[in-house]
This record gives structure tokens, sequence and C-alpha cells, in this order.
């Protein structure tokens, strides 16, 4: 898994202005405006595949047109970035963004990369998406690798995701459920405001009724009248159902929002290290080995 640092082009400036949240990480990518025609620069892929070229560049700033954007819900937009189609963007399984903007396409997928955030009123960052018109362009540097998922690493992986929490986990899921070889077990919870806010669901769905490894379960705070799954916070209760046991063959992976990051696991340290691991897990009896927070 790696990241991308993100960035912002102020005004028509061309110089590159950092974020606050970019001073607060190590590496990464970045990503601004700019208003001239993309330039992809190839560079060789390192690993099994050594003949491959991909469209990231860790040292040098490259630029990526947006093709297109739709709307997903009533505050989320998918966003698709284009590059030369006969390359890979480059990004190991859940690379994201420091922002929690996650790729949701399949990082083996050629000429392309989506986006999926949500649109707050008063987040800057996904104001500025929000902004982008189908030929802007934006511009990246990375990756800087976090954690590397690999086949079979563990026996069983249990996931708790927020809101748009769910893209490095829905990443990471493809990852092992399109290898015929990965015997890992997945459960994935998944909390949100209400129904309308479940991002992906058509998706999970779709991926859970396909492959007996992998189990979803939703829960919302504000339930409609037809409303099937859990209702409210993800409790001790939910994460006992939902979650492998605390072992050294589990891996538990949480991403979401601050306040449920605190009520979780504890959020991650002010330089973006892992830090203490508190919450309902450490109540639980899973370790800080057993946790990774994105």
């Amino acid at each position: 898994m790696a990241a991308l640092l993100l960035r912002r082009l102020a005004g028509t400036h061309r110089g590159r202005v950092p974020l606050a949240a970019a001073a607060a990480v190590t590496g990464g990518a970045a990503l601004f405006c700019a208003s001239s025609p993309p330039t992809i620069a190839l560079m060789e892929e390192k690993g099994e595949d050594a003949a491959a070229k991909v469209a990231l560049n860790p040292d040098k700033w490259l630029e990526f047109k947006l093709q297109e954007k739709a709307t997903v819900s009533h505050n989320s937009q998918l966003f698709r970035f284009s590059f030369d189609p006969s390359t890979k963007l480059g990004l190991d399984v859940a690379s994201c963004l420091i922002t929690r903007y996650t790729p949701i396409s399949d990082p083996d997928s050629k000429g392309y990369f989506d986006l999926l955030i949500k649109v707050y009123p008063d987040g800057k960052m996904s104001q500025y998406f929000a902004s982008l018109k189908p030929g802007d362009v934006v511009e990246v540097k990375g990756p800087i690798e976090k954690l590397r998922y690999s086949p079979n690493m563990k026996k069983q992986i249990g996931m708790i995701a927020g809101g748009t929490g769910i893209t490095p986990m829905l990443q990471v899921v493809r990852a092992i459920l399109k290898n015929p070889d990965d015997n890992t077990q997945v459960s994935l919870i998944y909390a949100n405001v209400s129904p309308d806010d479940i991002l992906l669901k058509r998706e999970l769905d779709r991926l859970a009724s396909s492959y007996p490894n992998f189990k979803v379960f939703y829960t919302v705070d504000k339930p409609s009248n037809d409303w099937r799954g859990g209702v409210g916070y993800i409790s001790k209760d939910i994460a006992l159902k939902g979650l492998p046991r605390p072992g050294e063959d589990s891996l538990i992976l949480v991403c979401g929002p601050p306040g449920m990051m605190n009520h979780i696991s504890g959020d991650k340290a002010k330089d973006r290290s892992q830090g203490e691991l508190t919450g309902i897990l450490k109540e639980l009896g899973y370790t800080a080995e057993m946790v990774y927070k994105f």
C-alpha cells in the first residue's frame, strides 16, 4: 500500500502550495490543478513484471487529465483521471491520498484511475475537486509505500470502515477475491449516517454474494423505515460478531472519520504513524500488531 501526497494550485500561480495536511505526512505524491496539456513520463515498474511501465514517478510531477465525473450519491462524486492507456498507474493495493482519497479502480487498470470523493460544504479539498471539469489537469508525484498487502499474509482480515473509508478496504477486498490462490477470509463492518450514505453498496453486495470468503455488515445512525441492517455506532457486540478473534493470524484494518477512529482504535499520531491502540479494539483484546489504521 502506498500514499500520495496531495497539494493544490493556489489561484493561477504555477507554484505548488501544500494543504495544511501535507505538512503532517512523511513522503507521498502530490496532486494539484493545472491548465496545461497532460505530460506523462513512464518509468519501469520493479517487481515481477519488470517490463511493465507505470504512469507515476516518485521523483517527478506528472499531469493527469480529468476524463469524466459522475454523481454517486447525494454528497459523493466519482472522478476518472486518464493517462497513457498502455501503462498502469503504478500504485499498490489500497494506495491512498493523505486526505483519505483512495483510488477505487483496480491497481492493474491501464489508462485511468478513479477517485470516489465525498463533497463537504466546508471541505476545501473536496470543494476543489467538485469544481473540476472534464479536461482539467491535476499533477501527481509518488507513490510512497505504506502497508504492503501480500496474498495469505493473514488467515483472516477484518475491516471497519466509515463513509469514504470504504475505498482502501474495497481495494484490499478485490485483490483478495480476484486471486484464486488467496484463501484469506474477509469480513467488513461498514458504518454510515443513513442508508443513502452507503457508498458502493451494490458492488459490495455483489462481491459478498459471489465469494463465500467475504462477508459484509452495514450499520447506520439514522435508519429508514425499511432498513434491515444494524443501527447505531459500532459496538463491542457488533465488532465481536463481525470481526475475527484476536490472534497472530488476524489483521484488523480501520479507516473512517476521526470520531469513529477514536471510538474504534484511536486515531493515528500527529506524525501520521500508527499511534497508540485504544478504543473498543484494545478493550476486546487486540494488540497494536493486529491493527492497521489508514
